[in-house]
């Protein structure tokens, strides 16, 4: 260990020697008359100003860097410039070296090395890596101030007067002091508006206590353009439809006004050609008198033929072919109905419902003034159905602490417009095969374990509930009623459990990016057979009981010729510790691990009954992927079990040795379940990105269960988690995370993330990331493991490290390096800093960001 730790080190030292000599000669690409941009420094009315929108407005800024070391622009100068020059000059000096490299290769090979990675290739690579050295531009620098001067003028300076000076005192660098007085600032005094059209002018007085603009306001651009937007968005919502923002300019009026802002808003009549001529006219409001669906519309056809044809509560639907869809099921998604005064919400609304039906592309919805009436508009949207079967199929070949060799494969089937109320039905078949030496194979057959599933969901575009929900949950809400069914049976994987899931969900948008969803019920049926095969699954645990067992094992039965414990001797020898028919005692930690695994074991095994119910709630202010600087807030209740134990005790069922209902010979499950979780990303611009999440759950076992079944219990640690372990690997508390799979019923943790670009599309991260599961309310006896107020939380883990992530674009590629910086499970003085080595490095490799 200590020659590893002398070796990383003298590694460390070589590249932090490499980087300053790198880094000293960042002037090696800059010409003698020329000078590289070192910073940019701002002073507003003589303060430093850092704020990063002011030096966004500067055209020229110096080399990136990450911690102020310039990689790209030291990268670039490690690059040899002219390199096909340089190959030639190099034979052109050295006739007889060419010569001689010819003699054993042709001439033509010998051209070629020019061409090569090491002569040419390695250094396009750095070049194209790297950045070229900012030089300082004086045109670049006018322009900058006339943009500061803008940007100053647009937030109400309007006396602002900008000027930059340079430091040139270190050879061939040059640090731009720019230095902005920005004067007074105007206030917003009166506004007067002059509006052409009466109808809009009543408009505008309906909603003008929403204005931007307020009178003591500094006066700011941005807020005349929000005005803007918002009237624009007003008129258009409301009728106006041949209404454009270009209508709206504003008068500036700051003539011996002492420092304010008089405003005059301006709304022309609507201009109109005839011919060769323009008029204007007042802007009328139109209704729309005319809705035509055209159920099968196709995109290369400029003709609409119509062989049948149907009117539904005043909509018009048209089809090529035989309508195939049922009126009701497309018009509670259209929100544009006849009578109603045209909106540019409801028409974005629509083409957002049709397409959430995933039936048919998104939509084409046009409008025309109706040749009957003046004041009213035909709107004709055009659907192009999709395929009504999809098909997917995949392989892939596997190995795993279970199977040597496996393959896997799936199959899809996808049908839309099932009842021909716009819903669709997918149904999935999975199957493993695969080979094991592990597992008994009296046939000597290659392929010894298997797998089979099916998982089908059918969704509809609506609640489906026996009575009317339109008034709690309207159509504008865009619900949806999803069933699901699942079941999956193994032979000789794992504990080969038999498994069957259903559930009934209901989905709502209440408001813009907030979500509900109510699961009706959701059930879970899990029932292990092949119990035998535990210590295969659970390695970790068979070791540590064999290496008990090397020492005090008194029963030769229990083990095989080579003194291992064999599959039937491990649940024997636990039975003679626990009766004490060895000589480890119940205060020895030997007897508490055996006790602790056999826990684990009576727990793993048990066979699963969930009824749950629950309702989610999520909401974000995140606009668009684009989108750095947004919240989510999502939280979970669920509660499982209550139903279940109505009919138990209607039925009478029978109650177990264990003192617990059963239904099918299977105790069900009781609990409670909650859970919060908050992210947050701050946008600190030039692609650097602060984030952080917190999360809290908890599940508390009743009546008739005393802990959580294992699929809803929590983990920690893994690649979206704590990094600097991995997944099952952390907790329960200080217990260490002695067993294969480590979960609990309480988690707490939280975590925290600097993103910025390295260079192109590899961008780096810098992370903290504490918490721990405990036990907390259950049937776990340890305090290691249980939650015991506020003084618990001295068992939240702490992880430190840093990462890189490549953006391919649809996806990003992560791999996090993480160290224990606080270890809760280390004696109390070693927890800090005593795994801050490359030995202890933990690398989780990852699929987009963790939050």
């Amino acid at each position: 260990m200590l020659r590893l730790k002398n070796f990383n080190t003298k590694i460390s030292l070589f590249i932090l020697i490499t980087l300053i000599i790198v880094g000293c000669n960042t002037t090696k690409r800059v010409p003698n008359n020329k000078r590289l941009l070192m910073d940019n420094e701002i002073y507003v009315d003589d303060k430093k100003n850092k704020d990063d929108e002011v030096s966004s407005q500067l055209y020229q800024k110096p080399n990136s860097s990450i911690l102020g070391y310039r990689l790209r622009l030291n990268l670039y100068n490690l690059a040899k410039q002219n390199t096909d020059s340089l190959y030639k000059d190099k034979f052109l000096k050295n006739p007889a070296k060419y010569n001689r490299k010819a003699k054993w290769l042709s001439k033509k090979q010998v051209n070629r090395l020019g061409q090569s990675f090491w002569n040419k290739g390695i250094h396009e690579f750095l070049k194209k890596t790297g950045e070229s050295p900012v030089l300082l531009d004086t045109n670049s620098t006018k322009k900058s101030i006339k943009r500061l001067n803008s940007y100053y003028f647009n937030n109400g300076f309007f006396d602002v007067k900008t000027d930059f000076t340079t430091d040139t005192s270190k050879t061939k660098k040059v640090v731009l002091k720019y230095k902005i007085n920005k004067g007074s600032g105007y206030k917003l005094d009166s506004l007067k508006t002059d509006i052409a059209t009466l109808a809009l002018d009543s408009l505008y007085k309906l909603r003008k206590d929403n204005s931007f603009i307020k009178s003591g306001n500094q006066y700011k651009t941005s807020d005349i353009d929000n005005e803007r937007n918002r009237i624009t968005t007003d008129f258009r919502n409301n009728g106006v439809y041949f209404f454009q923002q270009n209508y709206i300019n504003f008068d500036l009026d700051t003539i011996q006004t002492n420092k304010k802002v008089n405003l005059k808003l301006n709304i022309e009549n609507q201009n109109i050609r005839e011919g060769d001529t323009s008029a204007t006219q007042d802007f009328k409001i139109y209704k729309i008198n005319k809705v035509n669906i055209f159920t099968d519309h196709q995109t290369n056809k400029n003709e609409i033929k119509v062989n049948d044809s149907v009117t539904y509560n005043g909509f018009n639907f048209y089809s090529e072919k035989k309508l195939k869809y049922k009126p009701k099921s497309i018009t509670s998604a259209i929100f544009i109905a006849p009578g109603t005064t045209y909106s540019d919400f409801r028409t974005s609304l629509t083409s957002k419902y049709l397409s959430n039906l995933r039936v048919f592309n998104y939509p084409s919805i046009q409008y025309s003034v109706d040749p009957k009436d003046v004041n009213g508009l035909i709107a004709n949207v055009f659907l192009i159905p999709r395929k009504k079967y999809t098909f997917g199929a995949s392989v892939d070949f596997t190995h795993s602490n279970i199977q040597d060799f496996g393959i896997s494969g799936n199959t899809s089937l996808g049908i839309r417009n099932v009842f021909n109320g716009a819903e669709t039905f997918e149904i999935a078949f999975r199957g493993n095969v695969g080979a094991s030496r592990d597992l008994s194979n009296p046939n000597n057959n290659f392929f010894n374990i298997s797998e089979i599933g099916v998982d089908s969901k059918l969704n509809f575009p609506r609640i489906l509930f026996p009575l009317n929900t339109d008034k709690i949950i309207p159509k504008t809400m865009i619900p949806s009623t999803t069933l699901s069914v699942g079941f999956a049976k193994q032979r000789n994987i794992g504990l080969d459990k038999q498994n069957f899931t259903s559930a009934l969900s209901y989905n709502w948008t209440p408001k813009r990016n907030t979500t509900i969803r109510f699961d009706l019920f959701n059930v879970q049926f899990v029932k292990n057979i092949n119990v035998g095969n535990y210590f295969n699954v659970y390695r970790t645990s068979y070791d540590r009981l064999n290496e008990i067992a090397a020492i005090y094992n008194t029963n030769s039965e229990n083990v095989d010729l080579d003194g291992n414990l064999t599959q039937e001797g491990t649940l024997n020898f636990i039975v003679d510790v626990l009766t004490e028919n060895t000589d480890i005692l119940p205060e020895d930690d030997e007897y508490k691990t055996v006790l602790s695994i056999s826990e684990r074991y009576v727990r793993l095994i048990e066979d699963n009954l969930i009824f749950a119910s629950s309702i989610s709630f999520s909401k974000t202010s995140k606009r668009d992927i684009q989108d750095n600087n947004f919240y989510v807030f999502k939280t979970k209740i669920e509660s499982a079990g209550n139903v279940l134990s109505l009919i138990s005790n209607a039925s009478k069922e029978i109650i177990n040795q264990n003192g617990a209902n059963t239904i099918f010979d299977v105790e069900y499950s009781q609990y409670i379940k909650t859970e919060f979780e908050y992210i947050k990303h701050w946008d600190l611009r030039r692609k650097k990105v602060f984030a952080i999440r917190s999360f809290f759950g908890i599940a508390i076992p009743y009546g008739n269960s005393n802990s959580i079944p294992f699929s809803r219990s929590y983990f920690a640690g893994g690649t979206n988690d704590i990094r600097a372990w991995q997944p099952y690997s952390l907790g329960p508390g200080s217990s260490g995370g002695i067993f294969d799979f480590n979960e609990a019923n309480m988690k707490i943790s939280f975590n925290a993330e600097f993103r910025f670009n390295i260079f192109g599309k590899l961008n780096g991260a810098l992370f903290a990331d504490a918490g721990n599961i405990w036990n907390v309310l259950d049937n776990v006896e340890d305090e290691a493991y249980q939650f015991n107020g506020l003084k618990s939380l001295e068992t939240i883990a702490l992880g430190t490290g840093f990462g890189f992530r490549y953006d391919f674009g649809l996806f990003v590629v992560r791999g996090d390096l993480g160290f224990k910086t606080y270890n809760p499970a280390k004696n109390i003085n070693n927890r800090w800093f005593k795994e801050l080595n490359l030995s202890e490095l933990v690398l989780n490799i990852g699929i987009n960001y963790p939050f």
